[in-house]
């Protein structure tokens, strides 16, 4: 294995950066996205109780929002429960807005990861073939065998991009459709609430 790394040059050293960045940030959106994280249960229980209580002061408005993304989401709500009808859904918006954006958080990150990953292993790979044609110009073909072995170590740094790259957009696309389900369960969340706070008005 490290005379494959050497093999493939000083290209596989943000190679492989790459890979333990892209799998450090597999790790932390894993345990963020989980459910609970999103829609803590001793926060979803305590639903009917919000819907009943009077405007949240500043301070249990931001204790609410920093909770999870459900709280920042059910802390609009119960905010604007006196404010006007399109300012109310604005304001709601907005902080569902903020909620996917910190779902999404390091997810472009592990995009461009994907994307540049088999760019630098291609780099390598044509660094690699230079250096060889080079040193064919000036000996002649000289033993089939070593360039054969020559093209082979040039080839490392594609295939070792290749490896990060692919799983790596996998990843990307799947806590991007995670995030977007995750984004559906907090407006299913919201909408409850306020069915919540119009029967309690209407009680």
């Amino acid at each position: 294995m490290a005379e494959m790394l050497a093999a493939g040059g000083w290209l596989m050293l943000p190679i492989a950066i790459c890979s333990v960045l892209g799998l450090a940030i597999v790790i932390e959106r894993a345990w963020a996205l989980r459910t609970r994280r999103i829609a803590p249960p001793n926060l979803v229980a305590q639903r009917d109780q919000l819907a009943r209580s009077p405007a949240l002061d500043a301070p249990d408005r931001e204790a609410l929002e920093a909770h999870s993304p459900l709280g920042r989401v059910w802390a609009a709500v119960l905010a604007t429960r006196t404010e006007a009808a399109d300012i109310r859904r604005e304001r709601i918006e907005e902080a569902g807005r903020q909620a996917a954006h910190d779902m999404s958080r390091y997810l472009n990150t592990l995009g461009t990861i994907a994307a540049i990953t088999p760019l630098l292993g291609l780099l390598g790979t044509v660094a690699g073939m230079i250096r060889i044609f080079a040193t064919m110009t000036e000996s002649g073909l000289g033993d089939a065998q070593a360039l054969a072995g020559g093209i082979g170590q040039a080839l490392v740094t594609t295939a070792t991009g290749l490896c990060v790259a692919i799983p790596a957009l996998v990843a990307y696309r799947f806590f991007n459709g995670l995030v977007e389900k995750r984004g559906l369960l907090l407006e299913q969340w919201a909408a409850r609430l306020i069915e919540l706070q119009r029967a309690e008005r209407t009680t």
